[in-house]
């Protein structure tokens, strides 16, 4: 397998559809720009939908990939090692934000365990059955996944994201449930934006002191060392220093990118695999949202990268997807706004300059 392959199967939201949106959008009886970002995002959703006016989101999904990786032994994350399992329960029962938020909008969750490191027993099986490998390794002294493996992981993404799209699925709330992700994430950016550990290293969705920081910042300066040998190989970059959910999120959005899926981004961890996707198939962030601003350094770093402005800045830090899901709404209402404002009517001039063309030809 090479991602670079993608470059070939992605193409841009329709560039004639949008002009016909902007177009359509300039008829109407509100002026133009007097809706902010809202006229921006509803002329993306025409390109992306190829339809003038923009149909509404009416079949929304959030799609988390969970995984635990072995350099949370390190004691880098708010949250022990190996308990990324809890966060998936927690969400299953209702009790997470973003379950809360799920709940409060109508949209379903669907969650992937590409390398949860608990016996299967303990989760659904819809949950489980797609497992690549029990955990992934400590990427500050061993690779997170073998070669296979990392293939099998962005294979595994892809096909959700076909599952997704064949289902119905017109926008993606795409976040991850992971103990050590931010840490594999802000390595993942450092080494494709050519940064030091210390400008990428943050604090995570549960938050940690000074001394854990410090901690996370060393295993992200070793893990740097063995990922800058590689970065000529996305595929093998991920082996090295990602791990089986980021395998399987960057698989799942180029291949979202080709079914014409759009995507909303939540925190560190998408925009890391979003920016490891960019590498391999420079058109695919045109079907990418940023919904939010989480405060990681490294988030920033990926979006500044990739041209992409957060719809939201709230300061909303817990990850699991909630910040990209306080964004949907945004979008629905962009969609709506254009769809069914009405167009104003041709004032008497028109008629007249129209009349006076009809008489000449």
């Amino acid at each position: 397998m090479n991602l670079d392959d993608f470059s070939d199967l992605i193409e841009r939201p329709d560039g004639g559809v949008r002009r016909d949106a902007e177009e359509r959008r300039e008829r109407m009886t509100v002026p133009v720009g007097a809706l902010g970002r809202l006229d921006e995002l509803g002329e993306w959703l025409s390109a992306a939908q190829q339809s003038v006016p923009v149909k509404a989101i009416e079949q929304p999904r959030v799609v988390l990939f969970a995984g635990d990786h072995g350099v949370a032994s390190l004691d880098v994350s708010g949250r022990p090692a190996g308990s990324a399992h809890e966060l998936v329960r927690a969400t299953l029962e209702g009790t997470t934000p973003l379950a809360v938020l799920a709940r409060q909008f109508g949209v379903a969750v669907r969650i992937v365990d590409a390398g949860l490191d608990c016996d299967p027993e303990l989760l659904p099986e819809p949950v489980v059955r797609h497992r690549v490998r029990r955990g992934s390794g400590r990427i500050d002294i061993e690779n997170a996944l073998t070669a296979e493996e990392a293939e099998q992981a962005v294979r595994l993404g892809m096909r959700i994201a076909d599952e997704e799209a064949d289902s119905g699925t017109d926008l993606v709330v795409l976040g991850d449930l992971s103990v050590g992700g931010t840490t594999a994430a802000a390595t993942l950016i450092a080494a494709l934006c050519g940064t030091d550990a210390s400008v990428v290293t943050g604090r995570g969705g549960a938050g940690i002191d000074d001394l854990a920081w410090m901690r996370k910042c060393a295993a992200i300066r070793d893990s740097l060392r063995r990922a800058r040998p590689v970065l000529g190989d996305q595929l093998e970059l991920l082996a090295t220093v990602g791990g089986a959910d980021l395998a399987a999120t960057t698989g799942f959005l180029l291949q979202c990118a080709v079914r014409r899926l759009p995507v909303i981004l939540d925190g560190v961890v998408s925009a890391a695999c979003a920016l490891v996707g960019q590498r391999a198939a420079f058109r695919a962030p045109d079907w990418w949202l940023a919904g939010q601003s989480s405060g990681e350094p490294a988030q920033a770093k990926a979006l500044d990268r990739m041209a992409l402005n957060p719809l939201l800045d709230h300061g909303v830090m817990v990850g699991e997807g909630s910040g990209a899901l306080l964004a949907l709404p945004l979008v629905r209402a962009a969609a709506a706004l254009a769809a069914e404002l009405p167009e104003r009517e041709a004032d008497s001039e028109d008629e007249a300059a129209g009349a006076a063309y009809d008489d000449a030809t």
